[in-house]
């Protein structure tokens, strides 16, 4: 494992010399644009949090959304979480390629306007049926920023230097999650849950402003693909047919599962089973962003460790901490809560050691088409994920143990499937 890892390290290097992007040291800036560095990373860090933004304000108004037009409750009303990952799933696998092909500024320009629609019709939807529409529109519109990103910084940047800029992205970008929420919940206090979908709009009209101003065109026309739908179904073709990308998809839609059951579900347990809706926003928060560190530790090991013995640790030390969780609950143990924040901290927290992971294993045979790799294996986890975790949300009663017990199903299987990725590699090496 190590020789192969070095022969892909070789590789890599030998790509980027002979790559026409020029890598950039840590005082310039990026190539072609005005901005400074921290600037960029700044911008890049507020593409990437489109997504997170768009999801975690809206957890603190779930129960007065469910009191106004959802007549099923809390659950019913978490759908338009889901609902909106499913938009942003399918315009991922559409946005990569049509960057590719008309440039970065455009098709941003385009995803946000979807994303303006998308939060207006929200806002004014008296039916939750015409809310999840908007959603998923708006969805669609909000993948633009976030693959455009990705797109844009490996435009301008190569080898270690791209390395250095998504980490720092990263780090920005997972403040998010935790102050999302308790920004929704002073929303939702102050002039009510709709008011939510202005701070959206908001949002979107800085982004657009921000970058309209400051970045230039970071894809030339010569280096432009043109958009062919059969290079699509080839590459989807590819990467279905490789055992390793086939093995990392589906371990990477359990954990996006398993990650949308946490959104769905997490504000309705706190609010029924823990009686804690005040003070959800603040331990949401904090166990956000305490497991975003996660994302850190990982950059800091994974060279040494590798990615997939990375991802089987932590997938067996999730299985024990829930298994051990199912156990306490079917007991009716003492302490409830607070192992139940221990044990939300540690899933959170195994995101960050298994999805980027996963998605580097799946991108690293597909080199050659790198692009469009990106959006397919983006978007079949996120809407694979997605709607597994609606099924399991409208099955199950939003509990504890419901939760716990999907996680832990989800992380036995993909142990297992992660073995089997282990076998697949050493047949290969031999």
């Amino acid at each position: 494992m190590v020789v192969a890892n070095a022969k892909c390290s070789r590789q890599y290097d030998a790509n980027a010399r002979r790559s026409k992007v020029l890598t950039i040291s840590s005082e310039d800036s990026p190539k072609g644009q005005n901005l400074s560095k921290v600037e960029f990373i700044a911008l890049m860090a507020m593409m990437f949090a489109t997504i997170a933004f768009s999801i975690d304000a809206m957890l603190p108004a779930l129960p007065e959304i469910a009191a106004d037009i959802a007549p099923g409750g809390t659950s019913q009303a978490a759908l338009i979480l889901t609902f909106f990952v499913i938009g942003m799933g399918v315009g991922t696998f559409f946005m990569g390629p049509l960057s590719d092909a008309y440039g970065r500024k455009p098709v941003l320009y385009i995803g946000l306007a979807i994303y303006a629609v998308g939060a207006v019709l929200s806002w004014i939807s008296p039916s939750l049926e015409m809310m999840l529409a908007a959603r998923v529109l708006q969805g669609l519109g909000a993948s633009g920023p976030r693959v455009v990103g990705a797109a844009i910084i490996r435009d301008l940047y190569s080898g270690r230097s791209m390395a250095s800029i998504l980490s720092l992205t990263m780090m920005v970008f997972l403040l998010v999650p935790g102050i999302a929420p308790l920004i929704g919940d002073l929303i939702t206090a102050a002039f009510g849950w709709r008011m939510i979908f202005g701070a959206f709009l908001l949002f979107g009209l800085i982004l657009w402003i921000w970058f309209g101003t400051r970045m230039r065109e970071s894809l030339p026309v010569e280096e432009r693909r043109p958009l062919k739908w059969a290079l699509m179904i080839d590459a989807l073709r590819q990467m279905v047919i490789h055992p390793t990308v086939r093995l990392s998809i589906v371990v990477q839609t359990l954990m996006m599962t398993i990650l949308f059951s946490i959104l769905t579900m997490v504000q309705p347990i706190f609010e029924v089973a823990f009686d804690r809706a005040d003070s959800f926003p603040y331990w949401f928060g904090a166990i956000a962003a305490i497991s975003g560190l996660s994302s850190l530790l990982n950059a800091a090991i994974v060279g040494r460790f590798g990615m997939r013995r990375l991802i089987t640790w932590a997938l067996t030390a999730q299985v024990m901490i829930s298994g051990a969780f199912v156990l306490f609950l079917m007991f009716d143990m003492p302490g409830v809560f607070a192992f139940y924040v221990f044990w939300q901290f540690g899933v959170m927290f195994q995101s960050g050691l298994t999805i980027a992971n996963l998605n580097a294993i799946a991108m690293e045979p597909m080199g050659h088409i790198a692009g469009m790799a990106a959006s397919v294996i983006g978007s079949m986890s996120t809407v694979l994920g997605a709607v597994m975790a609606s099924v399991i949300s409208m099955g199950f009663a939003a509990t504890p143990l419901a939760l716990a017990g999907t996680v832990l199903v989800m992380c036995l299987v993909a142990t297992v499937l992660m073995q089997m990725m282990r076998r697949v590699e050493e047949t290969t090496e031999a």
